[in-house]
């Protein structure tokens, strides 16, 4: 080849890769920007935000997850409670900080039955809570005072059919609310439902006989189990922890079916892959024989996941919501 055009042609070779080298480095670099936000979380502390008060299921389960994490990623990890509004004051909280380090970690029976039971749902589920990880499902319970003498729930339905006026009842803020309403409806009972912004104390009122009957968690009732004020009549499934107690299904009162779950939700806009990294983190800690065994000590069901399986869970609960609400000859507000 002629030396001229051989040295343009060698020139032309290297130009070329240059460019290749370029072309991939830019590459490189427009990936590992759009990556660093997701390989740097967190940066700085998170917070939960929890629909419940202290002692309950879902706040036991988050500080024990929570102390957990906090020593995986480095950063402190702070527990906020925020009950009441039938779980409105926790998410508006969890939404309106628009943070990628403020977590929701909430039962889905603190917000599923919303489109039924409020005027104005001031969020959107499937755009601003996105799934991270389910962790566990409540072992969810309906409780009579130890005083009133009732052993079973039929023993109780009779008993308020008879005396509704000295009858009253209430729900843990959500889908066990909304049970407990079609379960009344569906019985005829004709009693009173008493609002709690905290079902802990619904639980201390069930115990002092101020009210006859609350679903609710096993966990909110289960100090008071153990110090004979409580009686739970029925369980919404199988537990070690009351092993002589039929199901609400098995007792005859279907109605009181429900499934809730707890998990943690990002905000609006979370990337897949963000969520996704934090939900095996949070599997993986749960799924510490000591961290879960203590979280099924408190009344609950550890059953883990993803994103991808909160979203089904959600999408079953959902279904049972509109189930209960037919019942109750509700239609979605929103």
């Amino acid at each position: 080849m002629n030396p001229i055009r051989k040295s343009f042609a060698r020139r032309l070779a290297l130009g070329a890769a240059g460019i290749g080298i370029v072309a991939l480095l830019s590459t490189s670099v427009a990936q590992a920007q759009s990556q660093a936000p997701t390989q740097a979380w967190p940066q700085r502390s998170v917070k939960f935000i929890l629909p419940f008060g202290p002692g309950s299921a879902t706040d036991i389960a988050a500080r024990l997850i929570g102390d957990k994490l906090s020593a995986k990623w480095g950063k402190p990890v702070v527990i906020e409670n925020r009950p009441g509004a039938d779980g409105l004051l926790a998410i508006n909280a969890f939404t309106s900080a628009a943070d990628d380090h403020v977590l929701l970690y909430a039962s889905s029976a603190s917000f599923i039955a919303h489109p039924y039971t409020q005027e104005k749902v001031p969020y959107d589920m499937e755009r601003d809570l996105a799934p991270i990880a389910r962790v566990s499902d409540t072992v969810l319970s309906a409780a009579v005072p130890a005083e009133s003498g009732y052993k079973t729930l039929r023993e109780f339905v009779e008993g308020a059919k008879k005396a509704p006026d000295k009858h009253n009842f209430a729900g843990a803020a959500g889908l066990p609310e909304f049970a407990a309403m079609a379960f009344v409806k569906s019985e005829n009972l004709g009693i009173s439902k008493i609002p709690y912004k905290d079902v802990m104390q619904g639980g201390r009122d069930l115990g002092e006989n101020r009210i006859q009957f609350l679903v609710s968690s096993y966990a909110a009732v289960q100090p008071l189990i153990e110090a004979g004020k409580v009686r739970v009549v029925g369980v919404g499934g199988r537990t070690p922890l009351a092993p002589g107690v039929p199901t609400v299904t098995e007792a005859g009162y279907p109605s009181l079916q429900i499934e809730t779950t707890s998990g943690f939700y990002g905000p609006r806009g979370m990337p897949l892959d963000l969520r996704q990294r934090i939900g095996r983190d949070v599997v993986e800690v749960t799924n510490d024989p000591v961290i879960s065994q203590r979280i099924a000590s408190s009344g609950q069901d550890v059953r883990t996941g993803g994103p991808e399986e909160m979203a089904q869970t959600l999408k079953r609960q959902a279904q049972r919501a509109a189930e209960i609400a037919k019942v109750l000859g509700l239609t979605a507000k929103n």
